[in-house]
């Protein structure tokens, strides 16, 4: 079941119109809050980055934060696993005629909810590969936009180097992976890129930085080379479905010899305690 426009039903029922702004254009946002034994992780703030995205393309926000909540507890009713992913989408709806510009519209809202099942400790302290690529995203990557096409591109690299991610740089300055936030700990100090448009700043990358600093290390959100991340003693990526992941070789070179580090083991505990919380 998914919830389309104030309806609960089947899938393989749920149609838009082929006007739909969404559709033509890839004019809209969505969000990606994960369950944990039923308990919606963090949804203040991911409404909370939902509301920004909308209001950075002027969709007036279709629900209030309760009827949310209501829409997911009860299509999560609906769900087997008591881990889910959440995943809602806002167009800016159907118009009469295919145009650049717009004018007030009902927004198209689509909800739907898929298991979720994160890989265990013993099987991230493997590692993951990962490959960079320069950065040609637009400036306003910090919109959570249905408009991915460059991520898509990016995800189909990596997947045809049989790699888990690509790690994005403008001007020899890491921002991001094309799904996910990047962290590097050198000197027992942990970096990630500052918030701003050039990166979509994750519910779970502040997660992390709370669980870092729980633990003890040192964080500077600074910005950071493709060669300190070379160098780095350990490279991580996040996403509310990857949550905190080990990188071990990029561009196949390893890094700290192909062995994960300390802190990264710390630092997934901690995320652990805290989404059971």
């Amino acid at each position: 079941m998914v919830y389309l426009n104030g309806e609960f039903i089947p899938k393989n029922q749920a149609s838009i119109s082929v006007m739909d702004r969404g559709f033509l254009f890839g004019d809209g946002v969505y969000e990606v809050i994960p369950v944990y034994n039923g308990k919606i992780f963090h949804i203040n703030e991911h409404l909370k980055r939902l509301q920004n995205s909308l209001d950075s393309i002027q969709i007036n926000n279709p629900y209030s934060d309760s009827k949310w909540l209501d829409i997911f507890q009860q299509l999560l009713g609906f769900s087997s696993g008591s881990n889910q992913s959440l995943y809602l989408q806002i167009s800016r709806g159907a118009d009469t005629k295919r145009k650049h510009s717009f004018e007030s519209l009902t927004p198209t809202v689509f909800v739907e909810s898929n298991p979720l099942t994160p890989k265990s400790k013993s099987e991230l302290e493997n590692g993951f590969n990962a490959i960079t690529q320069a950065d040609f995203r637009w400036q306003r990557c910090d919109i959570k936009s249905t408009s991915l096409l460059a991520n898509i591109i990016y995800s189909q690299q990596a997947m045809q180097n049989q790699a888990e991610e690509v790690i994005l740089h403008r001007d020899q300055v890491i921002t991001e992976g094309a799904t996910s936030n990047v962290f590097i700990v050198k000197n027992n100090t942990l970096f990630t890129h500052p918030t701003g448009p050039n990166i979509l700043s994750g519910i779970t990358r502040d997660l992390v930085l709370e669980s870092a600093l729980r633990c003890n290390i040192n964080i500077k959100e600074a910005s950071f080379s493709a060669d300190e991340l070379m160098n780095a003693d350990e490279v991580w990526i996040s996403s509310s479905t990857r949550e905190v992941m080990p990188i071990t070789q990029i561009d196949s070179q390893l890094i700290n010899n192909g062995k994960i580090g300390k802190h990264w083991s710390q630092v997934y505990d901690h995320y652990q305690e805290l989404k059971y919380a």
